[in-house]
């Protein structure tokens, strides 16, 4: 399996010999390391009244929740970066720590995309392509294998998912 993610991993990592291609996907994976992901917060706490200091606070709390299971579990699984693991596959960017699975920034942008969308369904057109691109620069700049990814999409999602629910449940608890 690894031996053809590798495979996988090389041809995305040639993207970033295009000047246009390296730029666009490190500047996302800049983005992605919280810049993008905090200024949403402040914007929905700032302009959204009650509803978007609510949103902010879910965002604040998926986040820290992120946090902590995907370094449990890079801690546990340990699984070397691609760039460390296949030397003809290039780190295009200083990674934040050691290990591969999962990753941490597409584990962020899905949960926070699907927590977002839920308070406000009109940022699709924006979050989802951003989230999207975070999670495709992960590969493309060598830090990631696609089952990284596609893992990190799982989990991100289930505990998005989960705390929507949890939250619905409070309120109708508190309701009625």
């Amino acid at each position: 399996m690894r031996a053809n993610e590798s495979a996988w991993c090389l041809r995305a990592n040639a993207l970033c010999g295009r000047r246009v291609a390296f730029r666009f996907f490190a500047a996302v994976s800049r983005l992605g390391d919280g810049v993008f992901w905090y200024a949403l917060m402040a914007g929905l706490a700032l302009l959204g009244g009650a509803a978007g200091r609510a949103a902010a606070l879910h965002l604040a709390a998926i986040g820290l929740v992120s946090l902590a299971l995907y370094k449990a579990l890079k801690r546990w699984t340990r699984r070397p970066r691609p760039c460390a693991a296949d030397l003809r596959i290039r780190a295009w960017v200083a990674p934040l720590d050691e290990f591969s699975f999962p990753s941490g920034h597409t584990l962020h942008a899905v949960a926070f995309t699907i927590v977002a969308l839920a308070y406000v369904p009109a940022l699709a057109w924006l979050l989802i392509p951003f989230a999207a691109s975070v999670a495709v620069s992960r590969v493309v700049l060598g830090l990631h294998y696609p089952s990284d990814v596609l893992a990190a999409t799982g989990i991100g999602s289930g505990l998005a998912l989960a705390s929507i629910w949890a939250r619905n449940m409070t309120i109708q608890f508190a309701i009625g």
